[in-house]
């Protein structure tokens, strides 16, 4: 494995100095100019569809794509790309049916929706989670998994001054606000796709290689169906009494059929949907841009897969026959979340360089996106409503930049000694876990809320917290409670011989109950609803060039499960 060349540091400089000279040169610029702090949090009205959608992709694709992802390719194969072709069509959902609900309403940031629609103690509450669960999940996470991936790169060596150095480099983005943040995230993405596919092709034709075919493409991929073709199934088998503890971990992860009945579903559009994070690049426009833009986003979707799934196939199967090694397994510690960067080891002088610049595009804008969504509810949740509601906009602006940087900051501090223990359960892992448990609860609250007007702030109180307990139980007790096999799930012995139930079936479980839960309350509330949101049945209404966008996705979503069901 080549060290970085001279053209490496060439092609990395030139892609920094052209994203942080252009956030800096837009952060100087709004410092002599007036600006809203709607225009500051969320670009009103000044991001087209395509910078909406890419935007959208670079925030998504990050660390824990590429890292975790890529080690769960290595591991159970393409039927994780469940959750980015499901991606596609929950973003169809959200394009057509969520959005107009929150631009017709004027919803600018997740809590203000929840205050709107229910009362304000529950936007409280969720604010000051969203707040938590940002800094202390979501920044930590891809702080430490990026900084491990470049790290891995030359050996283990310079984590830290890596992880600081991403984190001053997205400071510097997102001071701009969500106009520099929307704008450098094209750049970052067109960096990410090429960069991305440069070591989807270098991956195989490793493996073209290794079996002695010459660097050819097409040989390498029928190769890893040939020689591992059960990570190319889809669905993962329902263990049985002869099945391996390998298999059953695989199914634990990605229980066959039952995600598909719920789970997947639940994660994708509570995240899509309900989300701070992303909503906050759709919020600023009209309705056409910001469905345009989420399609485009869906639509990239689709080619995310082979950027952050097929490189950590391809390094099992050269594992598994005698190669990578060293590579999988730097410092004596074997770890699934090392393959893509064991791949990118290999890559040619000049590629090297892209594919970390690449890397690199992905982590900074999720750091980006992620401060400013920080920014954007404390600074107009709290800040503006509980400390000062007499701030100018200047001040709302000021307080938004000293918010940025204090939450990465606390990252940073609490990444720097892995305090959360990331690194011990695995970086997608750690993210679907924390994330997981509140997921039922808050995507219920959302659903009813949008579209049952009879649903009572009381409801949406008692179903976020039965969400939770539940997602607790299902996930920690109910085999031991319950049993092994009922009805409504079967637990499987985990690596540690405990019981335990699939994880998305756990979020399933929880999702149907807290629903229930949260109708029959609201049933013995008030018919008439004074804190129903304004609908109208026009603004469903899809445009003739917006549905060629969703045909075109749902036939090759539908392509793709019938070529690997």
């Amino acid at each position: 494995m080549e060290k970085f060349a001279t053209i490496d540091y060439v092609i990395f400089l030139i892609y920094f100095v052209v994203v942080a000279g252009y956030g800096f040169w837009i952060y100087n610029r709004q410092k002599s100019t007036t600006a809203s702090s709607k225009d500051y949090f969320l670009a009103e009205g000044s991001l087209t569809w395509w910078a909406i959608g890419a935007s959208l992709i670079a925030s998504n694709i990050s660390a824990e794509q590429f890292i975790g992802m890529s080690g769960n390719g290595f591991t159970v194969g393409i039927a994780v790309a469940a959750y980015e072709w499901i991606a596609a069509i929950a973003l169809i959902i959200v394009a057509v049916w969520f959005i107009p609900v929150y631009l017709k309403n004027k919803i600018f940031t997740m809590p203000q929706f929840l205050k709107q629609r229910y009362n304000e103690t529950t936007s409280l509450i969720m604010a000051v989670f969203w707040l938590f669960l940002y800094i202390f999940v979501n920044l930590t996470s891809i702080l430490y998994l990026g900084a491990l991936a470049i790290s891995n790169l030359g050996g283990g060596a310079y984590f830290h001054i890596i992880m600081l150095a991403l984190a001053v480099f997205a400071i510097i983005i997102t001071l701009g606000g969500m106009k520099v943040i929307g704008f450098t995230d094209v750049i970052q993405v067109v960096v990410l796709i090429i960069g991305g596919f440069a070591t989807t092709y270098v991956a195989l034709t490793l493996v073209s290689e290794h079996f002695g075919m010459g660097k050819d493409v097409l040989a390498g991929f029928k190769q890893l169906m040939q020689d591992s073709p059960k990570h190319f199934n889809l669905i993962v088998d329902k263990p049985t009494a002869t099945s391996t503890q390998e298999e059953v971990n695989k199914y634990l992860m990605l229980p066959g059929i039952g995600m598909y009945l719920a789970g997947i579903w639940i994660v994708n559009l509570n995240y899509w949907g309900c989300n701070q994070y992303i909503t906050q690049r759709a919020l600023g426009a009209d309705l056409k841009t910001a469905r345009t833009g989420i399609l485009f986003a869906g639509f990239l979707k689709l080619l995310m897969p082979i950027i952050v799934m097929l490189p950590g196939i391809a390094a099992y199967v050269l594992y598994k026959n005698g190669a990578l090694q060293e590579e999988m397994a730097p410092g004596g510690h074997f770890n699934p979340d090392n393959a893509y960067s064991a791949i990118l080891g290999f890559l040619p002088n000049g590629m090297k360089g892209l594919s970390l610049a690449a890397l690199t595009a992905a982590i900074v804008a999720s750091l980006a996106g992620k401060a400013n969504s920080i920014a954007t509810i404390f600074t107009m949740d709290i800040y503006n409503k509980y400390i000062n509601k007499e701030a100018s906009e200047k001040k709302l602006i000021n307080v938004g930049k000293i918010t940025i940087i204090l939450s990465i900051v606390i990252a940073v501090l609490f990444t720097w000694d892995d305090l959360l223990g990331i690194g011990g359960a695995g970086g997608f892992t750690f993210i679907q876990k924390y994330t997981g448990f509140i997921s039922p609860g808050i995507f219920a609250m959302f659903l009813l809320g949008m579209f049952w007007k009879r649903t009572t702030g009381s409801a949406a109180i008692a179903g976020l917290i039965t969400g939770f307990l539940l997602s607790i139980v299902f996930n920690n007790y109910a085999p031991a409670w319950f049993g092994n096999e009922t009805f409504l799930y079967t637990a499987y012995k985990n690596a540690n011989g405990a019981y335990e139930i699939p994880f998305q079936i756990c979020m399933g479980l929880s999702f149907l109950f807290t629903m229930i839960v949260m109708v029959g309350i609201s049933l013995f509330g008030p018919k008439d609803n004074p804190k129903g949101l304004e609908l109208d049945k026009k603004m469903f209404k899809v445009e003739p060039s917006v549905m060629v966008m969703i045909v075109l996705t749902i036939l090759i979503v539908g392509a793709l499960y019938v070529k690997f069901w």
